[in-house]
């Protein structure tokens, strides 16, 4: 797809009332051995089945059935030949690159539009706007926020790990890691950038990553309070979505940027792969409870911690409604799982939908997922 089709970036949930140092090379070369860790592993191996419920027969004057004419109606009525898409900034570049494929095999056109996660689910729910597919980097958007108004069911179908990217000549550059990133980030002439927490679910989970430095797990943490404050205090907020921080930590107006592992490991800059206990990509209880001790308060909701997990459905509100179960199960299905391993993303295999609503997914996405009650310790 053209820039000129997409529209616009990533941003989460929460109910409105959440020595380490490294290439790019050195990333993608070990990333394949590391394999899926986290929810990836939490799905299970069988498919799930579903069907839609079938209205009762009835014979018609002319000797045919309802059900007969269903059946004619449904063939002859044509699949759409566009549909429209609003997602997380940070699934901009699978998405992107799955799109000319996509519109190859199904001769559909394809519009994107890239923004926070919070901010794309607003534009259904605040906005009356419609979309095919929404795609969000925190799954509890959908399930708090869009369910049961304006949708009947959502997939989980990936995850993602918090880090830290730099520029190699960044203050610091020569003396961080994975050890003491904390030090270098309190130092005076630093400054730290990340998307802001309102629209963004990569915003709320920078700053979480910040407080869970400071809370004891395990029988230790990593710094004291005082060194949480001093990272608040170095750490601005210059854009609303984290695909435009790259650019501010380019240019030196950022010399570090909290977000997300697929984008720093497809960058080509230095990046620190941080601690579990903060990075928010373990999916056991033990990390889920640690986890859920971060708290961010925002213009547009609470955000509570928890294991980093995508989400995608197809709104209640969408025009093209079978092109968006298409898409979806193309990111359940090997080609699209590849796309997504490409960019630094690890798939959930097979994806997982809700077991409470598994009736309202669409046959074809019920095919290839798997109905569960919980995924790891997150309760669908």
């Amino acid at each position: 797809m053209s820039m000129s089709k997409q529209r616009g970036h990533d941003g989460a949930t929460g109910r409105p009332d959440a020595s380490g140092a490294t290439s790019r090379r050195g990333y993608l070369a070990v990333a394949g051995a590391a394999g899926v860790a986290a929810l990836a592993g939490c799905s299970g191996g069988g498919n799930g089945g579903g069907s839609e419920d079938t209205e009762t027969e009835a014979s018609g004057g002319d000797g045919t059935t309802a059900a007969e004419t269903d059946t004619e109606t449904a063939t002859e009525t044509p699949m759409s030949d566009s549909m429209t898409i609003f997602h997380a900034g940070s699934l901009a570049p699978p998405f992107s690159e799955a799109e000319p494929q996509f519109e190859d095999e199904y001769g559909v056109d394809v519009t994107r539009e890239a923004k926070g996660s919070v901010a794309s689910t607003q534009k259904i729910t605040q906005q009356g706007r419609s979309a095919d597919v929404l795609g969000v980097s925190d799954f509890r958007l959908i399930r708090n926020r869009i369910l049961p108004d304006y949708g009947d069911w959502y997939t989980i179908f990936t995850t993602n790990a918090m880090s830290i990217q730099y520029r190699e000549d960044s203050p610091g550059a020569d003396d961080i890691s994975k050890d003491n990133w904390w030090e270098v980030l309190t130092r005076d002439d630093v400054t730290i950038g990340h998307s802001d927490p309102a629209v963004d679910p990569g915003g709320y989970r920078a700053v979480m990553t910040q407080q869970l430095g400071k809370i004891e797990f395990d029988g230790s943490r990593l710094y004291d309070d005082a060194t949480y404050q001093k990272l608040r205090e170095n750490s601005t907020v210059p854009t609303g979505t984290e695909t435009n921080l790259e650019g501010q930590l380019e240019s030196g107006e950022l010399d570090y940027v909290f977000y997300y592992q697929s984008i720093s490991s497809t960058a080509d800059k230095p990046f620190v792969d941080l601690q579990p206990e903060v990075d928010l990509s373990k999916a056991n209880s033990a990390y889920a409870k640690h986890y859920a001790k971060a708290e961010v308060e925002t213009g547009s909701g609470t955000f509570t911690g928890a294991p980093i997990a995508y989400g995608m459905t197809v709104p209640g509100v969408a025009e093209a409604p079978g092109r968006g179960a298409q898409w979806v199960e193309f990111f359940a299905t090997e080609p699209g799982r590849e796309v997504l391993r490409n960019k630094g993303l690890q798939p959930v295999d097979p994806i997982v939908v809700p077991k409470s609503g598994e009736d309202a997914v669409p046959d074809g996405v019920m095919e290839v997922a798997n109905a569960q009650d919980n995924l790891g310790p997150l309760e669908l």
